[in-house]
């Protein structure tokens, strides 16, 4: 069956403020053409059709200097399944200041992982939602590899319905645990539900950290529907918190494609001062993901 095309992202426009020096996009995707890098047979739509790789990568270079970003993490999309050749080759060609997250599946080996650091990886991908390579056993049992590289687990998840199984088992890790999308409630956008209060509670005690990202997923543009979530997650603590935009904003389902710069916006909206805003958008994301170590940047 013939699958249907993503949409392409829309020109970039300004924010109302332009992000701080040394900010950092913690959540993206990149694609390429058509036949450049091995598509998964089970994805459910193609990339976009048109750019390639480096056409891509001249549109997110524009993204960023539209928003005032200079380092950035690309995430490996599914629609490429375990090859993680597009993300690693995008990584690559941007440079300095930016580190990928990928796929590895239940046992993978410690060469394997050695790769990883190799690729300038950060992290690797656990789907909680739609399932995949990687289990949460299987991301437990390789986390003691994991920390011992440097690498950290970044999880989807939805926080009300998955959180308070999944807490305690977050808290004795020994390495970090991002969770993307807000926790991406999904029954309900309130800050009361036991799992949303679970994910807080992990990012006071600094067990996890969490990716303001990914608001056009859950409510419609201004997304002033998840201003209290975001409140909540950033006073919990604002030291675990990071920004992303979830460009190219693939498998939109239901949702609106949004602009990169509202998204920016909404979350200005809710941030309490600019010693925050800076923590969030220039210092977490340097302390996480080595931005300015030797070796990373």
């Amino acid at each position: 069956m013939d699958k249907p095309d993503a949409l392409m992202p829309p020109t970039p426009q300004a924010p109302l403020r332009r992000a701080p020096e040394g900010a950092c996009d913690a959540h993206v995707h990149l694609m390429a053409g058509r036949g450049e890098f091995p598509l998964w047979d089970g994805r459910v739509e193609n990339p976009a059709p048109g750019p390639d790789l480096d056409g891509w990568l001249k549109m997110f270079r524009t993204q960023c200097d539209t928003l005032g970003v200079s380092r950035g993490v690309i995430v490996h999309s599914i629609l490429y399944g375990t090859d993680n050749s597009v993300t690693v080759e995008a990584v690559r060609r941007m440079g300095a200041g930016f580190r990928g997250v990928g796929l590895l599946a239940d046992g993978a080996s410690e060469a394997e992982m050695d790769q990883f650091v190799e690729w300038n990886m950060a992290a690797v991908r656990l789907n909680y939602v739609h399932g995949g390579v990687l289990s949460w056993d299987g991301a437990k049992a390789m986390a003691p590899l994991l920390a011992e590289r440097g690498l950290h687990i970044q999880m989807l998840c939805h926080a009300d319905q998955h959180m308070t199984d999944l807490a305690e088992d977050v808290r004795g890790l020994p390495t970090d645990v991002v969770f993307d999308h807000i926790g991406w409630p999904k029954d309900a956008l309130t800050t009361q539900s036991a799992g949303f209060q679970a994910l807080c509670a992990l990012l006071a005690e600094g067990k996890a950290w969490v990716k303001l990202s990914a608001l056009y997923r859950m409510c419609p543009a201004p997304y002033t529907q998840a201003d209290p979530l975001v409140a909540a997650l950033i006073a919990a603590n604002p030291e675990r918190c990071l920004w992303g935009s979830d460009w190219p904003h693939l498998m939109l389902a239901d949702a609106e494609m949004p602009q990169a710069a509202d998204l920016l916006d909404a979350f200005d909206r809710v941030v309490p001062d600019d010693r925050t805003r800076a923590r969030i958008l220039v210092e977490n994301p340097a302390a996480l993901f080595g931005f300015g170590a030797s070796g990373k940047e």
